[in-house]
């Protein structure tokens, strides 16, 4: 009432200054600036001043008075009933009793930037004034005793909207935060009203006779009195008498409970500031109301049960996610021991990803709770967060319940909604005997090998699963026959044995029409298996396997030798088998086209030839081999002598000794075989193959062979030894002749003078001419002949070829002296051992070897030179053979 105005800090302390000089009768503090408003007088009567302060500026000590204008609407007096200033300082309004609303526009601060002008009249008092900011558009809300308008500043008519047709008393209205929408808040005695600039907003009954109404961070203050008053005065002051109780109630109207309820003695105002409330009393007291924290909040509220509300709260105060999901989990439980479980589990899905699922799943395992355990098993693969003993667990569920329509709602998801793990599931409705689901499931998401495990195991249907595998990559199809494939070939031999053909050849996968149209477009490039690796899968199928051998040897000529091998064996079989003699010789010429082929492995061909007594095959094979003894030893096993005699004539002279084992053979024969070992002598006879004392020796154990038997081989053989006795003996003249003309002619020259008698040249055959060349082989040269042709001065250049090929002779037999090895060898496979010897003999083998050494200085003895003479013999003596 002094015209003083009051500073108390955050530390409570007080301080003040002289604003007017009679008293101040409304301040108007603006947040994000340090401006104060306010409206009072310095003289008696009705003339309100508006004073701008400046706190951080002063003058003489006291806040400095940026402007000062007097409050009076259309020059007539009236009294300021409110005021409200624009947070950016562009609009400030004045509210009076009359019912006129001034408006400054422009900078509130200095007078020449701004001017005034009369926005609202009428004849109800105004009783709140409140700027509502959103984006660019700027509104005015007036409320009076009587209506609440809104008037749009930011359009230059300033157009008003009439909002409702009943008001408010002083201090009954007040703007609340822009999370709130900054909605106009109008408070009557029985309804507390929200209003948006065009229309009125949601509408809240809280009873009693308000004095003041407040909003500050989400929270709406009331003051009301304890019992109505039964009058109202004109200006709706709230006067009240000394046993009047007030009550101050503070609501949260997003969670929708009441913060703060207590009974007051003449209540002032009450002042939101620093996060606090602050009741100023009539009697100078002030209290403060401070905000419990978010934690002390819902722990009252979890006492209470009052989980909602704690919720609610929880989101408004922006608690993280490990906070929610403690309250969802405590609201569960909660639910759980009053019985309400579809309740309790809604709340436990809202603590997915936070709460182990175990918790959860603990609780409802109890089978009257599968429903609620299936609910909450859907949520966590819904969000991808269930392990493989999830999808076991809900699967079951679906199984127990006989779910069919949930179960098919779950496999059949799309692919991008697949959240579980396909095989664990495949598994589990296998178990559960639903194989329809199972094997959707496995051919959906390309599990080859449960969709074939349970076609064939659990259904049974073998032809779908070859089709299946038709239609499979060919690493994938090739992988499945090897593991099916004896299975399929039991059950459907002829399609498995066709898909075999084509995976063995040019596998392709068979595919639908509209599958094949859109591969076509590019080339694809065909695989081939290895046919060898699935004759197992024909064990009991030879019918089979023979047409998929034929097949392959068809297309693939080089298939691998164990299609080649296991075919022969089948063809041998049948052969065995076959009684009829035409369709038995068809059958022996395929089994030896195959072996002619040159495809089998010669070890198991021979083998199944022998097995099946398969003659033509083993002889065929044994000749292949050159197993020419085998040859003959099955001829003498099953005694088909002339066939014996036949060898020996066609491989005789690859292996000489097989006459030598015919031989033998016939002689240790009881039967009559005189003209088989009479063909036999006739050929060793011929090629002297045998000495006929062995062949006499080996024919003494036949006790049917006479002595006419050999007769002519004797005879022949002692003739031919006779004529060649005789020439050996007429050969021994002959050398005998020529060496004693050779010693003759070493004696001459050693004993006479070499008389040279040439008259033309050896070489050019011209008339000699000195200087000329003489050797003592008598050939005479010219000179220059002898020096153009001759290879050394010491050598006649007539007789030098064959002179060295005598050395070449001598120099063989040399090297060929300490060759014992062979020599040894050369006398046990000869026929003639007597001449081996001979030759060797001739070569020098058996010479004693006489080493001289000479003294030195000592004279050349006539062994020497008679070595040296024969030497110069051979190099100048032309000799004739």
């Amino acid at each position: 009432m002094d015209g003083q105005i009051w500073f108390l800090t955050r530390s409570l302390q007080l301080s003040s200054f002289q604003a007017y000089k009679l008293r101040v009768t409304h301040l108007y503090q603006l947040k994000q600036h340090s401006i104060l408003v306010t409206v009072g007088q310095d003289e008696q009567g009705i003339n309100p001043l508006v004073k701008v302060w400046n706190p951080d500026k002063r003058d003489s000590g006291n806040p400095l008075c940026t402007r000062i204008f007097p409050a009076i609407p259309g020059n007539k007096p009236t009294e300021v009933s409110c005021l409200s200033v624009h947070e950016n300082l562009n609009f400030m309004a004045i509210g009076f009793t009359d019912g006129s609303v001034v408006l400054t526009k422009g900078d509130i601060t200095r007078d020449r930037h701004s001017k005034t002008l009369t926005l609202h009249e009428g004849t109800c008092p105004i009783t709140g004034l409140a700027f509502r900011q959103q984006s660019k558009v700027t509104h005015l809300f007036v409320a009076t005793l009587e209506k609440v308008h809104c008037y749009t500043l930011s359009v230059k008519e300033y157009p008003k909207l009439e909002l409702d047709t009943h008001g408010c008393a002083l201090r009954c209205s007040a703007l609340t935060d822009p999370s709130q929408d900054s909605q106009f808040i109008v408070a009557g005695d029985e309804c507390v009203y929200l209003y948006q600039p065009d229309e009125r907003g949601p509408c809240f009954a809280f009873d009693g006779h308000k004095l003041l109404a407040h909003w500050h961070r989400g929270y709406l203050l009331l003051l009301t009195r304890d019992t109505k008053s039964p009058n109202k005065s004109e200006f709706g002051s709230r006067e009240t008498s000394p046993s009047e109780k007030q009550i101050l109630t503070i609501y949260d109207l997003d969670n929708k409970f009441i913060a703060y309820s207590a009974s007051f003695d003449d209540i002032i105002d009450v002042l939101a500031e620093w996060g606090s409330f602050y009741i100023l009393t009539r009697d100078g007291k002030m209290f403060v109301l401070q905000e419990k924290d978010t934690q002390t909040k819902l722990e009252m509220l979890f006492k209470k049960n009052l989980f909602v509300m704690a919720i609610n709260l929880a989101k408004s105060q922006h608690l993280d996610s490990d906070g929610l999901s403690e309250i969802f989990r405590q609201y569960g439980d909660h639910l759980y021991v009053k019985g309400d479980h579809d309740g309790a589990i809604q709340q436990y899905i809202r603590t997915i990803r936070k709460l182990e699922p175990s918790y959860v799943i603990r609780k409802f395992l109890d089978a009257q709770r599968i429903h609620n355990l299936t609910a909450y098993l859907q949520a966590l693969h819904r969000q991808s967060l269930a392990n493989a003993d999830h999808t076991t667990l809900l699967l079951n569920c679906y199984t127990k319940l006989k779910d069919s329509s949930k179960l098919e709602e779950f496999i059949k998801s799309s692919e991008s909604e697949v959240h579980f793990d396909v095989e664990i599931a495949i598994k589990v409705l296998r178990q559960a005997g639903y194989h329809s689901h199972a094997v959707f499931l496995a051919e959906r998401h390309q599990h080859h090998k449960w969709y074939l495990k349970i076609q064939l195991e659990d259904l049974k249907n073998y032809q779908e699963a070859l089709r299946y595998i038709g239609r499979l990559p060919f690493d994938q199809a090739e992988s499945n026959m090897k593991r099916y494939g004896k299975t399929l070939m039991h059950h459907v031999p002829d399609g498995t044995t066709l898909l075999l053909k084509g995976l063995c050849t040019d596998y392709q996968p068979s595919r639908d029409a509209m599958e094949r149209d859109s591969l076509d477009r590019g080339p694809a490039v065909a695989k081939k298996a290895n046919s060898e690796e699935f004759i197992s899968v024909f064990a009991n199928n030879p019918r089979e396997l023979r047409a998929f051998l034929e097949h392959m040897i068809e297309v693939e000529p080089f298939s691998s030798q164990g299609v080649y091998d296991t075919l022969l064996e089948l063809r041998l079989q049948d052969w065995a088998h076959e009684q009829d003699s035409e369709r038995k010789k068809v059958l022996q010429g395929a089994a030896l086209s195959l072996l002619r082929s040159d495809n089998t492995v010669f070890d198991k061909a021979l083998v199944l030839c022998q097995m099946h007594n398969f003659k033509e095959g083993v002889l065929y094979l044994y000749e292949k081999g050159k197993l020419y003894q085998q040859i003959m030893h099955y001829h003498m096993q099953n005694e088909e002598y002339g066939k014996v005699v036949e060898a020996c004539k066609r491989y005789g002279d690859q292996e000489v000794c097989l006459w030598e084992q015919a031989l033998g053979y016939f002689a240790r024969k009881e039967e009559d075989c005189k003209a088989y070992i009479s063909q036999v002598l006739e050929h060793i006879d011929q090629n002297n193959l045998m000495p006929p004392l062995l062949v006499v020796q080996t024919l003494a154990h036949n006790s049917t062979a006479t002595l006419s038997v050999i007769k002519d081989y004797l005879i022949n053989k002692l003739q031919r030894e006779s004529q060649q006795i005789e020439d050996d003996e007429r050969k021994i003249r002959q050398y005998r002749e020529e060496t004693a003309h050779l010693r003759a002619e070493i004696q001459e020259l050693r004993s006479s003078a070499k008389i040279f008698q040439k008259t033309k040249c050896s070489m050019c055959n011209s008339p000699l001419e000195l200087p000329s060349v003489h050797f003592l082989c008598s050939h005479s040269f010219h000179q220059h002949c002898f020096e153009s042709y001759a290879e050394s001065e010491a050598e006649c250049p007539t007789c030098t070829p064959e002179n060295r090929k005598v050395m070449d002779m001598l120099r063989a037999q040399d090297q060929k002296r300490d060759l014992h090895d062979h020599f040894t060898r050369q006398l046990r496979c000869s026929n003639d051992g007597f001449s081996v010897v001979a030759d060797y003999f001739g070569r020098g083998v058996f010479n004693k070897l006489t080493l001289v050494t000479d003294p030195p200085g000592s004279k050349v003895g006539v062994g020497s030179l008679e070595a040296d003479l024969q030497r110069d013999l051979l190099i100048h003596t032309k000799r004739n053979t």
